[in-house]
């Protein structure tokens, strides 16, 4: 099992820094938000994305997955303008050499079924990109399609090997999902975890790993026992809450907690 940790936690920081630190706190993958304000984004050119590979390279450390901000099942829109915003992430992420990239659902409150066909036509669009580019497509559990089974539902409709899920525990726990639940819709198609940590529902300020509430320790243990080449990615949401402890002084704590519940359960 490997780690790595977002971007959204370390917000602006230069990519030597993110690279530098991931390699000394025993890190072995970057999560890259991917927004115009941070160092890495779709609007970069080809020099700037060589030196971002280069850099990773130098270091020994992945880039995961680019983190864009698509939201598939957003209702209206410019279709041509959503199906260009995911054909720039997935061409990022191949220059990059990274292995995914993260989308959104953004259904709002449009009828569920819609939502999830609008999904599924676009996601089933980007896929032949996505092969040919040896990128998968991520769809993230999270706003109108926080559970394991939302996600689930888009999933089963694309029906292609490219456009997978990404579990971000937080979310499908405050859609009031069982961890043993959501892993049994999302693990076949599976990329990887975001842990993280909150206080409380109503309360979601980014804590340590361990010092919340979030079933991590669940969550964690059912995707080790899919197998041992996994990653957990720690998304650590400063960006959203200025207020919240810095994450560099955590990450080693952090590492070592995940460490821990993964000797649990071998």
């Amino acid at each position: 099992m490997k780690f790595a940790f977002s971007t959204l936690g370390v917000p602006g920081l230069p990519i030597p820094e993110v690279v530098a630190l991931a390699s000394r706190t025993g890190y072995q993958g970057v999560e890259l938000r991917a927004h115009p304000e941070e160092p890495v984004h779709p609007g970069i050119g080809a020099a700037e994305r060589a030196a971002v590979v280069d850099e990773f390279k130098r270091r020994g450390v992945e880039i995961l997955t680019v983190a864009g901000y698509a939201r598939v099942a957003a209702e209206g829109g410019d279709e041509e303008q959503l199906s260009r915003e995911l054909d720039e992430l997935i061409l990022l992420a191949r220059n990059l050499g990274a292995s995914y990239i993260r989308v959104f659902p953004g259904g709002g409150d449009q009828d569920p079924g819609a939502a999830d066909a609008t999904a599924a036509r676009r996601l089933a669009a980007a896929a032949p990109l996505a092969a040919e580019s040896e990128v998968r497509i991520l769809l993230e559990t999270h706003d109108s399609h926080r559970t394991g089974a939302d996600a689930m539902r888009v999933l089963g409709l694309v029906g292609h090997k490219q456009v997978g899920a990404l579990w971000d525990v937080m979310h499908t726990w405050l859609g009031g999902e069982r961890p043993v639940t959501s892993h049994a819709s999302l693990s076949p198609h599976l990329g990887y975890i975001q842990v993280k940590d909150i206080a409380s529902a109503e309360n979601t300020t980014p804590l340590a790993l361990g010092a919340g509430v979030l079933p991590l320790g669940e969550c964690v243990g059912l995707f080790a026992g899919d197998g041992d080449d996994g990653w957990l990615c720690w998304e650590y949401e400063k960006r959203w809450y200025a207020d919240a402890p810095d994450l560099p002084d955590l990450l080693i704590p952090g590492r070592e907690y995940l460490e821990a519940l993964l000797a649990r359960k071998r």
